[in-house]
């Protein structure tokens, strides 16, 4: 009697943790999939140390346990499929421009053809935004950290480094402006201001409120969802805007190319938000307990902007408008995903 035949046994691909994917996985993919070793299956705990340690509590709390669940985050993925080597060679092209800009306007000495109103906007407004962005950037990472899929993580990141370029540029350009202006109090009243300032006492609120976010969904819905949306139209558009009214062209040059990068954010948190409700629809329901929660933070901090606005420059924006459109703007972005604050 002959030998019965073998069973072929297909080989397993590289990529095949993945799932069934019947295709050679792209590089973000590759780069990116399951690379948070606090999300291994069938451990005991996030972390290789006693179960009920603090780190151990705290990751099962504010990340396992957060009332937005999905059955698998893995699903989910950047619409610009962003890796590390993409992120760099985009932002040193966009550094370049900005360099050009930066180098340009300073050879010409066009601060010292700022009019005193404006010189006055960009001291009140402009340079003490280093305080507030550190702190969007501090709550980026936190989420970041937090975050149930290594996708959701990259986005994090790359946001994270988005806003210290933008705190780079903030501190370039308020030493520019005390340089040509010295007796202005630029570069040494932003502190004061952020804390004591009746304009941003509203926006200092909702930040150190957001830093005690600490659910990453919740984070990540206040952030990306509610304040960045809100506060980049006042920071990048509208004060763009005031800024070619005024004729500092530019702030209005460095702005609408920093306005790229929350573009980009914008894009990849709708892209989040849409995929948890596509995947489970009560968490609809979720999002917008936390977008009612965060919306009226955001209102009372653009209502505290908009008096800067309003007083300051020699072709103001009243604070009614400025108030409108940053409402406008945050409830569009969400009106995209399905949800309205």
């Amino acid at each position: 009697m002959s030998d019965p035949p073998q069973r072929v046994t297909g080989r397993r691909r590289t990529w095949s943790a993945l799932g069934d994917l019947r295709r050679v996985p792209s590089e973000y993919e590759i780069v990116t999939h399951d690379t948070n070793y606090t999300l291994r299956k069938n451990a005991a705990a996030p972390l290789e140390q006693n179960v009920s340690s603090v780190a151990n509590l705290w990751l099962v709390t504010y990340r396992d346990r957060s009332p937005l669940r999905v059955d698998d985050w893995l699903e989910f993925r950047d619409p610009d499929e962003t890796t590390y080597r993409a992120y760099v060679t985009m932002q040193a092209q966009q550094e370049t421009i900005i360099s050009g800009v930066l180098d340009e306007y300073a050879a010409a000495e066009r601060d010292k053809c700022l009019t005193p109103g404006w010189r006055s906007t960009l001291g009140a407004l402009f340079t003490p935004l280093r305080f507030p962005l550190h702190g969007l950037q501090m709550c980026t990472a936190y989420f970041g950290q937090m975050a149930p899929s290594s996708y959701i993580t990259n986005c994090a990141a790359f946001a994270t480094a988005d806003l210290l370029r933008f705190v780079s540029l903030v501190a370039y350009r308020t030493r520019e402006l005390s340089r040509a202006f010295p007796d202005s109090g630029i570069g040494m009243a932003e502190r004061r201001q952020w804390e004591q300032g009746a304009a941003w006492q509203g926006t200092r609120k909702a930040l150190e409120l957001a830093l005690i976010a600490y659910d990453w969904a919740e984070s990540f819905t206040a952030v990306n969802l509610v304040l960045r949306p809100t506060l980049d139209d006042v920071w990048l558009s509208q004060l763009g805007e005031l800024a070619a009214a005024n004729g500092d062209d530019e702030a209005w040059l460095l702005l609408s190319k920093l306005k790229l990068d929350a573009e980009r954010c914008r894009r990849w948190s709708a892209a989040l938000a849409s995929y948890a409700i596509r995947e489970r629809t009560e968490n609809e329901a979720v999002f917008r307990k936390w977008i009612d929660l965060w919306a009226p933070r955001a209102d009372d901090a653009v209502r505290g902007l908009s008096q800067i606005l309003a007083t300051l420059p020699e072709k103001p924006r009243s604070e009614d408008d400025t108030c409108l459109s940053a409402r406008n703007a945050r409830n569009t972005f969400l009106a995209g995903i399905g949800l309205h604050s």
